[in-house]
């Protein structure tokens, strides 16, 4: 029997057919993330082979199967961030969490992700944490932004 978020989400979609999609969004909402138990309670309800429904949760890449970090760092290397040191500003990143792109820290506080492109080429290098677009950023100005955000306004020490 699912839990009571579940139950809720499911509810909305009782009888109706090629729901797939939108519920693992409202799961996903709900959840931060798509937990294995959950997939298999959706195929349960959908009547849907759990292949597919694990096929169609890995198809698209902005549904996750493992427990996402509260904030979301992401550093674009498109090309106008590449040629200004974005890789740079990736690796900083990464010292700093201590964690590689793809990661989640193990507190769960941060997830890094590398994009290839934000469409913001004239404000290059970019980096964005949750909803917040730092421009031009530096390797010091990550230390900065990361140190604030992951330590409530301490300076990184050494």
């Amino acid at each position: 029997m699912p839990e009571s978020r579940l139950k809720k989400i499911l509810a909305v979609f009782e009888g109706k057919k090629g729901a797939l999609i939108s519920i693992l969004q409202r799961v996903q909402e709900e959840y931060g993330y798509l937990p294995q138990e959950v997939l298999s309670e959706l195929a349960g309800f959908l009547k849907l082979p759990a292949s597919h429904v694990y096929s169609v949760a890995t198809f698209y890449a902005h549904f996750y199967l493992t427990r996402r970090g509260d904030h979301l760092v992401r550093v674009c290397q498109g090309t106008a961030c590449h040629v200004r040191g974005a890789r740079d500003i990736l690796e900083t990143a990464q010292h700093r969490l201590g964690i590689k792109t793809g990661q989640t820290t193990e507190d769960y506080e941060y997830s890094l992700e590398r994009v290839a492109c934000l469409g913001s080429c004239a404000l290059a290098p970019i980096m964005v944490v949750d909803d917040t677009v730092y421009p031009q950023v530096t390797t010091k100005k990550v230390v900065e932004i990361l140190s604030k955000d992951k330590d409530g306004g301490k300076k990184e020490e050494g």
